[in-house]
């Protein structure tokens, strides 16, 4: 597979500039050279149009740099990258303009190329919320631009993480200037879909995936230099070559600050700014985000998208094993296959990476994460998205709907990319483990296990004591942006499985290969002497060796067990509870002799916040209380994990019942 360049605008991202003392006196110019150069080749063949302020319907005013190709034949089609991020074009720490690659190609391939800064960041005017809301602003945008007299009228979307997590919100409001999108790495974008109430990543199971407090300290700053609004275009250009208007935050030993209680207060405990956290702001949904309940009528006045919204233009989906939380991706994505209008519902093509959040372009002959290696995971993502581009801004037959097939994704362990028509792929069928011990499960070392059916005899329940002040910490796993509190990725989980609030499942090794692809499910059946708590699980291939990696993870708040739109519920003593988990979607292939392993305990912290135990709000307390918890498994409360195996994958020989 030929090696890709990283053109994608999820760069926008993770392309920070290095200052000035971070490099050698040689490097620094070498850099300084590169980037003029690049802005040199651009100025020569590009029409250069920035600091441009954008109206939108309430008056506020957006910032936008606009390049396009200065020979072109005729009208052209755009590329619309927009962010909260700072795109300033001159790279105040190094005294050199921003590395201009991105801009260039696309000039160089016959488009325009417009970035424009969210609503309330850096030069853009009015108040930030996540998603850069109203959506009106993105429909006015697209407006303006497909109205330019050198635009063809069609605007296509691209870009990772916050650069692509407004796009499906704004695609619902079907500007017909808007043609196509490419969203990557957009979860946060995802509000509401079938059962996944995450809210834009917010929640996973009822409980806070922690990785927006530490991302908010630095993106909610809304104590910030303005410039008069009757500045001229010029001089703005002028002053972004001085003063970028980056917030440049006191850095933060994040693994220590995030357990802070009470939990509302993380940032402000430290000198951290006000804004749409833990504070009512003059925006759209409110703000306050951490006092919200997972089905909060907040959720729904801002820029997420949620599935009683329409989806009509086609869409080319990037996607990652590792990332933050795939699943609601790929029920997104499903949903609209099944919903849009026409030929666009069949317009909708998805690649599944083995990667963490938004570095597609990063995979190498030998691709690790953490430090699982998961092969050559190249993919030629910049020559699939311009063709996909061609065909629907340039309307060039060029065969990339015939050619591309609906769903590619990634099988680690087998370290082969796959090509399917659907999600799951077509023909695989459920495979139940059950769970068995003689209720001694804890640690690695106890006598946990997996089996292809319910265990008889009587019920012989695992204990553990979940402490939120010791809970189980986080080590690897999908994710992103948590600072030096966690590193994700693969990794050994052994030592995770030496504590004893750990109950560890294991099956027989397999005597076939098994590839297992789709969605992953967990019943449990639990007990607790508190009237709250939750419970988590981890799916990990074990080598001969013993190591095992984890794959995937999940966690359900207990109040939450019989829906989130629905009233919460409590827990008695003495009383079991059936929780079904939400499906977790994974691939992997486990070779012969490998073993699937469950791990179950009531905490992966700080991926997810600690449950207190109290029943209270949670987020506004300061101590938490020890729950003695239990999981249950006979034929009356028959616990189990379901996983999904591709036809002709494997067999059932490691114990497993497949229906």
């Amino acid at each position: 597979m030929v090696r890709t360049r990283a053109w994608l605008a999820l760069s926008l991202v993770l392309c920070v500039p290095a200052a000035v003392g971070a490099q050698g006196p040689d490097s620094h110019a070498v850099l300084v050279a590169q980037r003029n150069a690049v802005e040199q080749e651009l100025d020569s063949v590009a029409i250069i149009d920035r600091s441009v302020m954008v109206s939108m319907r309430d008056g506020k005013r957006m910032l936008a740099d606009v390049y396009r190709p200065k020979n072109a034949s005729g009208k052209v089609p755009i590329i619309f990258v927009r962010t909260p991020y700072n795109f300033n074009w001159w790279d105040v720490k190094n005294g050199a303009p921003r590395d201009m690659s991105r801009e260039l190609e696309a000039v160089k391939r016959g488009y325009a190329y417009v970035e424009i800064n969210e609503r309330g960041h850096f030069y853009s005017e009015g108040n930030y919320d996540i998603l850069g809301p109203p959506r009106t602003d993105g429909y006015d945008e697209i407006k303006w631009m497909a109205s330019q007299p050198w635009s063809n009228g069609k605007v296509g979307l691209t870009g990772c993480s916050s650069t692509a997590e407004w796009q499906l919100g704004v695609v619902t409001e079907d500007n017909p200037g808007l043609a196509t999108f490419n969203v990557q790495g957009f979860g946060a974008g995802v509000g509401r879909v079938g059962p996944y109430y995450e809210q834009g990543n917010w929640y996973r199971g009822g409980a806070v995936q922690m990785l927006f407090i530490d991302w908010l300290y630095g993106e909610q700053n809304q104590i910030r230099p303005q410039l008069a609004a009757n500045t001229p275009q010029a001089d703005i250009t002028l002053a972004r070559k001085m003063f970028d208007l980056a917030p440049q935050m006191p850095p933060i030993d994040w693994s220590a600050q995030l357990w802070h209680l009470p939990e509302d207060s993380i940032i402000s405990s430290i000198g951290g700014p006000p804004g749409i956290f833990d504070t009512k702001m003059p925006v759209e949904t409110g703000g306050d985000m951490i006092a919200r309940a997972p089905n909060d009528p907040a959720w729904y006045k801002g820029g997420l998208w949620n599935d009683s919204m329409a989806v009509n233009k086609p869409g080319l989906w990037f996607m990652s094993w590792y990332d933050v939380s795939v699943s609601p991706n790929i029920a997104a994505y499903n949903w609209v296959r099944q919903h849009a209008q026409g030929d666009v519902a069949n317009e909708q093509y998805m690649i599944i990476a083995p990667v963490l959040h938004c570095q597609y372009t990063r995979a190498t002959e030998h691709t690790m994460i953490g430090d699982l290696d998961v092969g050559d995971a190249r993919f030629p993502y910049d020559s699939l998205m311009y063709a996909w581009f061609d065909h629907f801004m340039k309307g060039e037959d060029n065969g990339v709907l015939q050619k591309q097939p609906k769903v590619q994704y990634y099988v680690v362990g087998l370290n082969q990319w796959k090509k399917t028509t659907s999600w799951p792929p077509p023909g695989a069928k459920p495979m139940t483990f059950y769970l068995h011990s003689e209720g001694k499960a804890n640690t690695l070392y106890g006598d946990g296990s997996l089996g292809d059916g319910p265990q008889p005899g009587n019920d012989k329940p695992d204990q553990f004591n979940y402490d939120p002040a010791n809970p189980v910490q986080t080590y690897g796993g999908g994710g992103c942006c948590e600072g030096n509190a966690v590193h994700f990725g693969s990794y050994d989980q052994r030592p995770v499985e030496a504590r004893n609030d750990v109950l560890v499942y294991t099956t027989d090794p397999f005597k076939e290969g098994v590839e297992m692809s789709g969605p992953i499910t967990v019943t449990l059946y639990v007990g607790s002497n508190r009237k709250d708590t939750d419970f988590t699980w981890r799916l990990d291939d074990v080598y001969p060796d013993g190591r095992a990696f984890n794959l995937i993870e999940n966690i359900q708040r207990m109040r939450y067990r019989d829906g989130y739109d629905k009233p919460e519920v409590w827990m008695q003593p003495g009383k079991v509870y059936k929780v079904t988990f939400q499906p977790i979607d994974f691939s992997n292939y486990f070779k012969p002799g490998h073993r699937l392993r469950l791990e179950v305990s009531s905490s992966n912290f700080p991926r997810f916040d600690r449950n207190l135990n109290t029943g209270g709000n949670n987020y506004d307390e300061k101590e938490g209380v020890v729950a003695q918890n239990s999981v249950h498994h006979d034929k009356q409360y028959p616990s189990a994990v379901t996983i999904s195996v591709v036809s002709g994958g494997g067999s059932v020989s490691a114990g497993g019942s497949e229906k």
